[in-house]
């Protein structure tokens, strides 16, 4: 028998008690801070916003909200229901929720890791835009045990979470040293011409907008602006999206070794993203998408756009509204090596490999962090349900789900 077992067996046998997060937290919310505000007020204390990469970090500023330990979720859009542990000192935008002043029976990072099991079954996705609000995140029921019984639990998960880090602080550093390799590797040579992509066009357009609304599960395969920053690494040869053509009024398509740039996009560094398109059906480009047609390797094309020297040409874009835009005429200017077709292949070939190492799921690295992540959730859901059964507060608990979710 385990540790918990013991403690279980000991201090609950017959189930837990359940509390609302309301009535053993304080729940607030952070504040609205522009774009410009972070950069007038750059400093050392993190401000987080409801974005989930970087930990949700927008940027820093010289003063802070909170000083102490804390959990943040996000309130509205894609991450809904995202919950964060923080600790020391920081802000949060307007679209954070915070909880602070947890019960002094109530273990903070067990409190995490409960929400960041549930929180998100209680996030209400209609009108188009997912929310988790203030006062559905304080109706939320959850087990509460003994402390002892709390930190054990939190000791078997930060093991599993600790692990699952170390891992990914490796596979970062692994692609740092791929970028590095691969920038090399293509950077401009005395023997290699260097030309434009508007020299080695053959067309160049942009394509047709299709609705989020108008994406069906079957149809014409399609791509929309932001699944290139999204969903599509390097190359790809198969569309994730699909529509119907009578939603289309001038539809643009795409075909095999075609390159596709987002021309719209939310930082200057990520603007114009391209992908390789190597698959063999005949599909339809999104709006704010520019599609380069071609006689190069597409894989070639595809890596050499993704170096530093390819990004610095595009982060050329214009800010309008707070959105970054690139457009043809700045897309045609940026200009690349361009070695013969042969060495083109062999480029490709190389980094196709490098790159498969630091990205694909069933091996190296990222199967190892892919399988610690299952085992961990495994564990969570296992550790965190371990009262429910035979409990008659698990009815009251489906009750108040249902009824949050239609609030």
């Amino acid at each position: 028998m385990s540790r918990l077992d013991e403690l279980i067996a000991e201090l609950c046998p017959d189930g837990v008690e359940y509390r609302k997060v309301g009535d053993i937290a304080n729940i607030s919310r952070g504040k609205v801070m522009s774009k410009d505000f972070l950069k007038e007020n750059a400093g050392e204390y993190p401000v987080y916003s409801s974005q989930t990469e970087n930990e949700g970090k927008l940027g820093s500023i010289t003063t802070y909200m909170f000083d102490g330990e804390y959990l943040t979720w996000t309130t509205d859009g894609a991450n809904a229901g995202t919950v964060f542990y923080r600790s020391g000192k920081f802000s949060v935008t307007n679209v954070c929720g915070v909880i602070d002043n947890v019960s002094e029976d109530v273990n903070t990072k067990y409190l995490y890791y409960v929400l960041n099991r549930v929180a998100p079954t209680y996030v209400n996705s209609g009108m188009g835009n997912p929310k988790l609000m203030s006062n559905v995140m304080a109706r939320i029921s959850l087990p509460v045990p003994p402390l002892e019984v709390q930190r054990e639990i939190v000791h078997v998960l930060d093991s599993f979470t600790l692990l699952t880090a170390e891992l990914t602080a490796e596979l970062t550093a692994r692609k740092k040293q791929y970028d590095f390799y691969r920038d090399e590797l293509l950077k401009p040579k005395a023997d290699i011409p260097l030309v434009t992509l508007k020299e080695i066009a053959t067309d160049i357009y942009r394509g047709s907008g299709i609705k989020r609304d108008q994406v069906t599960e079957e149809g014409i395969p399609c791509v929309r602006y932001g699944e290139i920053y999204t969903t599509y690494n390097t190359w790809f040869d198969n569309c994730v999206s699909h529509t119907q053509l009578e939603y289309v009024s001038s539809p643009k398509y795409f075909e095999h070794g075609d390159i596709l740039f987002a021309i719209t996009g939310e930082s200057v560094e990520d603007i114009a993203k391209s992908v390789a398109y190597v698959g063999h059906e005949r599909c339809l480009a999104g709006g704010d998408i520019v599609v380069l047609k071609h006689k190069q390797n597409p894989r070639y094309l595809a890596h050499v756009l993704s170096t530093q020297q390819a990004r610095e040409q595009k982060s050329k874009g214009k800010v309008k509204s707070k959105v970054v835009h690139s457009n043809v005429p700045s897309i045609e200017q940026i200009t690349i090596p361009l070695p013969p077709l042969d060495i083109q292949k062999r480029y490709a070939d190389v980094l196709d490999n490098f790159e498969k190492i630091c990205t694909d799921l069933n091996i190296g690295l990222p199967a190892e962090i892919e399988a610690r992540q299952k085992q961990y959730e495994y564990y969570r859901d296992l550790l965190l349900t371990f009262a429910e059964t035979g409990s008659t507060l698990v009815t009251d608990r489906q009750t108040d789900r249902q009824t949050d979710r239609q609030n």
